[in-house]
């Protein structure tokens, strides 16, 4: 198992710092935004916000981009389409999706950390069409079929 990910750091992003854990005990390690000049997004608006690195992925995993809680609870910010995959074969640069779903425009400002990325394992399946597939308890039972 490969137990490390290679990062390119982009020129526009010299003076951040990689990704990393802010605790020990951390799944997820925060990254930053790579922006020139502030960026505000309106309430009900999304921007896409440059981190300055790019990934080399080890084959059989994927990094996961998740909003980072604070941010969410404070302000409504989130990531668009989370989470986000960064697949094993993308070189470009990472880019996060934010969306503002809070009352008030938030300002992004160059270095906040914006984002949160989980490193995932993952299995390459493919899918085959069967006439038949197996009975589950749970059936066709779907959105909320469990009740309250």
């Amino acid at each position: 198992m490969n137990n490390h990910i290679g990062i390119k750091r982009l020129e526009h992003a010299a003076d951040l710092p990689v990704p990393n854990r802010m605790t020990c005990g951390s799944s997820g390690c925060d990254i930053c935004a790579a922006i020139e000049n502030s960026v505000t997004i309106e309430p009900g608006s999304r921007v896409l916000i440059p981190t300055g690195f790019c990934f080399a992925i080890p084959q059989g995993y994927e990094v996961q981009v998740r909003p980072r809680s604070g941010l969410a609870f404070k302000h409504g910010i989130t990531i668009l389409n989370a989470p986000g995959t960064i697949d094993a074969d993308y070189r470009g640069e990472v880019k996060i999706i934010l969306a503002n779903f809070g009352e008030n425009a938030f300002t992004v400002q160059r270095g906040d950390r914006i984002a949160q990325l989980v490193v995932m394992s993952v299995s390459p399946m493919e899918f085959l069409e069967e006439s038949e597939i197996t009975e589950t308890t749970r059936g066709t039972g779907g959105f909320g079929h469990t009740g309250v």
